[in-house]
């Protein structure tokens, strides 16, 4: 039933993941997509609004399947894009197609000014991410291994450096890799029914695309080490209360209730001054890593760069007027 609903909710994108030429064109630019919204009969009963959405990855190249996506949604959403993991057969493992779609999605996306909110989510009915493609793995040699590895923590790096704010969707599995994948966004919302954990210790491994840094960065280390050692995982409910996730919510019929939180999310981000939250996301980041006076330093050059803007002088003037501001990213 999730995946009837999923299908008619994103037609074009499922097409895509599968393969199957859609019945209807998709020009390069935009096309059409139903969107749910809320009835006023509850959570469950869901009608529909067209909105326009457009596709930015490029055509993959020798016959390779699109494994991850990238949608730019519009009307009232302008500035909200949605990376999309859609390896249906391999439950969005990290295998090389899917590592190399995504690196060059996550490239594309660093320098367009555009986008305020990306939000990463599965196609994927029951899972986020199932971490590394382990069949792929046992093909490869040590050195390869590593390499290939070495990759993956430079994707993780990637994404964790994007200007904007990103937010990880967490409907369903998120394990080892894909775990670390939602550690590389700056928020994540689950399902209560999610399972998450660095499962690497059960596998002869240790996470290795930034895991064991980033996660007693969010829990606590003495947490993030019971974590580690034991390979548990945990729920969307107790992973909010460790603080692993911002938000956790029931699970509702469509398979979907944590891309939708982050969808809220998004939205309660979209308004604000973009300049401003971008250099509030490097404040924090880089401040993080030193310091008390050193970040006091970084704090200061970042809202130096605010100063300048358009938007600065543009929410004092909505602030004396009484109105909403509206902010150009300038």
């Amino acid at each position: 039933m999730a995946l009837l609903k999923r299908l008619v909710l994103k037609p074009t994108t499922i097409a895509r993941c599968l393969g199957v030429k859609p019945e209807f064109s998709w020009s390069r630019g935009a096309g059409v997509a139903a969107l749910p919204t809320r009835s006023g009969t509850g959570e469950n009963h869901l009608s529909f609004r067209f909105k326009h959405v457009r596709s930015l990855h490029s055509e993959a190249v020798h016959g390779e399947s699109v494994e991850v996506d990238l949608n730019r949604l519009d009307g009232e959403d302008t500035g909200i894009v949605e990376v999309q993991m859609c390896r249906e057969k391999a439950r969005n493992s990290l295998g090389r197609v899917f590592v190399a779609q995504m690196r060059e999605l996550v490239a594309n996306l660093h320098h367009d000014t555009a986008v305020r909110v990306v939000v990463f989510r599965s196609m994927v009915p029951g899972v986020f991410c199932a971490g590394a493609d382990l069949k792929e793995r046992a093909q490869m040699s040590n050195p390869e291994a590593e390499h290939f590895v070495h990759g993956l923590r430079s994707l993780m790096n990637e994404i964790a450096a994007l200007p904007m704010p990103t937010i990880a969707a967490v409907d369903g599995f998120a394990l080892g890799g894909g775990l670390e994948l939602a550690l590389a966004c700056d928020l994540r919302t689950a399902a209560h029914t999610a399972q998450m954990g660095l499962i690497e210790t059960t596998r002869g491994l240790l996470p290795g695309a930034g895991g064991s840094q980033r996660l007693p960065r969010a829990v606590g280390f003495s947490v993030a080490k019971e974590l580690i050692f034991t390979g548990r995982r945990v729920g969307g409910e107790q992973a909010q209360q460790l603080g692993l996730v911002n938000r956790a919510v029931e699970q509702n019929l469509s398979g979907e209730a944590a891309h939708r939180e982050a969808l809220n999310l998004a939205r309660e981000i979209l308004p604000q001054a973009p300049v401003a939250v971008r250099m509030a996301k490097e404040a924090i980041n880089r401040g993080i890593e030193v310091d008390i006076a050193s970040g006091m330093a970084i704090e200061a050059m970042c809202y130096a760069r605010i100063i300048p803007t358009r938007d600065r002088q543009e929410g004092m003037k909505a602030f004396i007027e009484k109105r909403k501001p509206k902010y150009i990213g300038k």
